[in-house]
């Protein structure tokens, strides 16, 4: 398995940024999909975005399209999260997961988690 660390989440006010990182470690990073999830109090965890191993692709949830952009540097063993225009139903926990086979949108085929980073976006 990969180890996973997330980071920079915080606080901020509606209509503004965030960048989240997640760094990775363990394993060769450029061989697994990465993904990033959410979950906020009371609810599911949900799907967010999914990017592939070169970074060629990516799928997002649209809730979030157009306003997120997944994005990975294997150099770096990194995958980053640029979050614009954010909105008070984006808080959550937000986790980033890879996948040794593949990657997209279902939780249950990402082996490796991270431990969250909280975003919280006021109104």
């Amino acid at each position: 398995q990969v180890q996973l660390v997330e980071s920079g989440g915080g606080s901020v006010q509606a209509g503004g940024s965030l960048r989240l990182s997640c760094a990775a470690s363990g394993r060769t990073f450029s061989n697994y999909g990465m993904g990033w999830f959410r979950q906020a109090p009371g609810k599911e965890r949900e799907f967010v975005a999914a990017v592939s191993w070169a970074g060629d692709r990516s799928d997002y949830a649209d809730s979030v399209k157009g306003r997120f952009t997944i994005s990975r540097d294997n150099a770096k063993n990194t995958v980053y999260l640029q979050m614009n225009s954010l909105k008070p139903e984006d808080t959550a926990v937000y986790y980033c997961a890879a996948d040794r086979t593949g990657w997209g949108r279902d939780a249950a085929k990402y082996d490796s988690w991270g431990q969250g980073t909280q975003v919280t976006v006021s109104s």
